[in-house]
């Protein structure tokens, strides 16, 4: 009595069905009937797979980094892969009979490896650290020109690196340099507004002076102007006080004039009245017989004189 299975595969796994040791089937998510007892069935997944990978390499300067990263592949041609690695499939349970298929991304892991290697060691560490993804480019692109994957039927669609990290004491040391580094830059700044700031007290300390001194020379000039204007003003009232005593005494004179022909009895005679008529405003007047008498005789020798 024969049983028959039933297989219905996956549309992403590419099917072989084996009968007696030869391919009778293939192609991709195939469904048939089989007898267990001559049939084999291997499935490649022909999806994109995506698997991580970390590892450790050593730098040009012979510091060790480690490299953490993922990769994507997917499988172009089954056939050449089954005839490397074993796909066969237990039909009933779904699982794979070998542990061929978790070899794959190891494999292609291994190659990535020896060409980051190559890269790496063409770097110093720091160079390594800062062009962590250049160099996941620059591996990529050395498996696709090598077709390193090819003998394989495995295509690698894309490599990127998550971290490149030194060892911890190293990295501590890189850590301790850089902060260095940003304290130093951190001092310069601060030095550099010190002086800013000084340049710009001084600059404003002689601003200051500057218009202190255009003031004082303002103010002098001022002072000058003022003495000028006063000296100005104090000849000008001079000459005005001089015209003023000029323009008095010729008054005085003229009016003094009209006395010259009177004889001085007369003239003591209008002074009497005049001193009589204010009176009122006089303190104390005294007027001796001597000075009577010299009045009274004043025409009296200047005649005689002029005799």
């Amino acid at each position: 009595m024969f049983t028959v299975g039933y297989f219905k595969g996956q549309p992403t796994d590419y099917i072989i069905k084996y009968v007696s040791g030869r391919p009778r089937r293939e192609g991709l998510g195939l469904t048939f009937f089989y007898l267990p007892h001559n049939t084999q069935i291997v499935a490649v997944p022909v999806s994109s797979t995506d698997a991580s990978f970390i590892f450790h390499e050593v730098t040009s300067n012979f510091q060790t980094v480690t490299i953490q990263g993922q990769f994507t592949y997917r499988v172009h041609d089954p056939q050449r892969l089954a005839a490397l690695l074993n796909f066969t499939v237990d039909p009933w349970r779904k699982d794979y009979v070998s542990e061929d298929p978790d070899r794959l991304p190891q494999r292609i892991t291994n190659i990535i490896q020896m060409e980051t290697r190559a890269e790496i060691q063409a770097r110093s560490l720091e160079e390594t650290l800062r062009d962590s993804q250049s160099i996941a480019a620059a591996v990529f692109r050395r498996i696709h020109d090598a077709g390193l994957l090819q003998l394989m039927g495995v295509e690698l669609l894309s490599v990127y690196f998550l971290s490149a990290k030194p060892t911890p004491e190293v990295g501590k040391a890189l850590e301790a340099e850089y902060r260095e580094t940003l304290l130093r830059k951190a001092d310069e700044a601060i030095y550099a507004r010190r002086a800013a700031a000084v340049e710009e007290e001084r600059a404003i300390k002689e601003n200051e002076l500057h218009t202190q001194i255009t003031l004082e020379e303002q103010r002098q000039q001022l002072i000058d102007l003022e003495g000028t204007n006063a000296q100005q003003e104090a000849e000008y009232r001079g000459k005005a006080l001089e015209r003023e005593a000029e323009y008095h005494a010729h008054a005085t004179e003229m009016e003094l004039g009209a006395y010259r022909a009177l004889d001085p009895p007369t003239i003591l005679a209008l002074a009497m009245k005049e001193l009589g008529q204010n009176a009122g405003q006089v303190g104390n007047l005294t007027i001796t017989t001597e000075i009577l008498a010299a009045l009274l005789n004043a025409p009296t020798l200047q005649r005689r004189d002029a005799e």
